[in-house]
């Protein structure tokens, strides 16, 4: 197999996105779309990927970081003249080189590895990837000879009435032999009304040149979407979020309303769980078998286990075991950890705590910087005191403990293993193993208080 290369082209700072952040980094299912493009190359196994930035040009090396090489498009002065900066990597080297947009999320490896295979097969010095479109109003039509070969690309603003009935569209995604690809650089012009140097115009040289020029189509349109604008890249969402859930329901797991169901491209979900509509799946989750998500929950870079239930609730950036029950309306905060066979209730909060096996908080508390046992049950309305506003302290639940409702546990505090607090309490100091912690004010009653204070209105 002939060495490979790839060349993304990733300078252009996209007005018309109307953003301040560039073109190739807006993201598509939670991933910028130039990440999306990379990680698609790299199943090519080139030699070389050259990333060519301009706009933008530090965000976009952050993005992608060692995982391909850089140029930089000081001056951006059309497709052709961003190729040319690779010249020092790539000039003079054997092989096919791919050049492919940042812009162009949708794009599969399969699709560009038979592209290039064709390429090497066609024994041609370009070929280009075309796809065919119901409406191909406004792109650049494929116009092909009798052997089959390219014969020119004509721009729709150009084309006959003749030519405008052809549907092959140019997807801006070309291979070319490497050394004739820099040569015929060489004399590309910037003759144009836009003063630029285009790479269409390498086609046109190699054709005039005799060699031959061919075209590889993709039966997937969707394929070849360059996004522009936000129009675009709203559909560009909205086709990677089809692709996104058919993977998962062909690979076992049930999504009752795919259209209502937003699930990130690197989330992992095992077969036989079930998810329901308005559910937003982002980053690294993983969701194991057997699980229940949703409706309308929102999960986070939190890995969930085996047969746990989540509704109507949000967690993020957490642990989450094994036959858990959270929801309906509960919210886990980063960097907790929750054990198996607990039950989060509604309107609970926890942040940055543990949650030993079996434990409970089954209504309207917040836990936040505990550490809590196995098998304790935290009262309604209780919560840990864990900020006196400068710092954050621990609270410490051990094992078995019963914290009644609406307690108050001011940390740092420990309560110790099978303590009882009584509800109502606000707790100062640690609470001993197997005892009964009170602390609330004593009960008076005022008998004819009412009364008294009628008569004082009255005079």
């Amino acid at each position: 197999m002939s060495n490979r290369f790839v060349i993304i082209l990733a300078a252009g700072q996209g007005t018309r996105m109307k953003s301040k952040l560039y073109k190739v980094l807006h993201p598509v299912c939670g991933k910028p779309m130039v990440r999306h493009v990379l990680e698609q190359m790299k199943d090519l196994k080139a030699e070389k990927i050259v990333t060519v930035v301009g706009h933008g040009a530090d965000m976009v090396k952050s993005e992608l970081g060692d995982e391909c090489q850089y140029v930089l498009q000081a001056e951006q002065l059309g497709t052709a003249h961003a190729v040319m900066q690779t010249k020092e990597l790539l000039k003079g080297k054997q092989g096919t080189t791919l050049v492919v947009c940042g812009d162009t999320p949708l794009l599969k490896a399969e699709t560009i590895n038979a592209l290039m295979d064709y390429h090497i097969k066609q024994n041609a010095k370009a070929t280009i990837l075309t796809s065919f479109a119901d409406d191909p109003t406004g792109y650049g039509r494929i116009i092909r000879n009798e052997q089959g070969h390219v014969e020119k690309i004509v721009e729709h603003k150009d084309a006959t009435d003749e030519e405008k009935q052809v549907r092959e569209i140019n997807a801006g995604t070309y291979c070319f032999d490497n050394e004739s690809l820099f040569n015929a650089l060489e004399k590309v012009s910037n003759e144009n009304a836009q003063g630029e140097y285009y790479l269409p115009d390498v086609i046109e040289i190699l054709k005039s040149e005799g060699e031959i020029v061919t075209a590889y189509s993709t039966d997937d349109f969707t394929e070849t979407l360059g996004v522009n604008d936000r129009v675009a890249l709203s559909q560009a969402e909205k086709i990677m979020r089809q692709r996104i859930n058919e993977k998962h329901m062909r690979n076992g797991v049930t999504i009752i309303d795919p259209e209502q169901t937003y699930i990130e491209s690197d989330v992992v979900i095992a077969q036989d769980t079930i998810i329901y509509p308005g559910t937003i799946i982002k980053g690294k989750t993983t969701i194991a078998e057997d699980c229940v998500i949703g409706p309308h929950t929102e999960i986070v870079n939190c890995s969930v286990d085996s047969e746990t239930t989540i509704r109507q609730s949000v967690a993020h950036d957490s642990q989450i075991g094994a036959s858990v029950q959270i929801g309906p309306f509960s919210h886990i905060r980063p960097q907790s950890h929750i054990y198996d066979e607990v039950r989060i209730g509604n309107f609970v909060e926890v942040k940055k705590s543990t949650f030993g096996k079996g434990s409970k908080a089954s209504h309207l508390s917040y836990i936040g910087d505990a550490e809590v046992g196995d098998n304790v049950n935290i009262g309604c309305g209780s919560i840990t005191v864990n900020y006196d506003g400068v710092n954050k302290f621990k609270t410490i639940i051990e094992d078995n403990v019963f914290i009644g409702c609406n307690s108050n546990l001011v940390a740092p505090v420990k309560i110790g293993e099978g303590a009882y607090v009584a509800a109502g309490s606000t707790i100062t100091k640690d609470v001993p193993s197997e005892a009964l912690s009170i602390a609330r004010a004593r009960q008076e009653n005022k008998e004819n208080y009412v009364q008294k204070l009628k008569k004082k209105r009255t005079n």
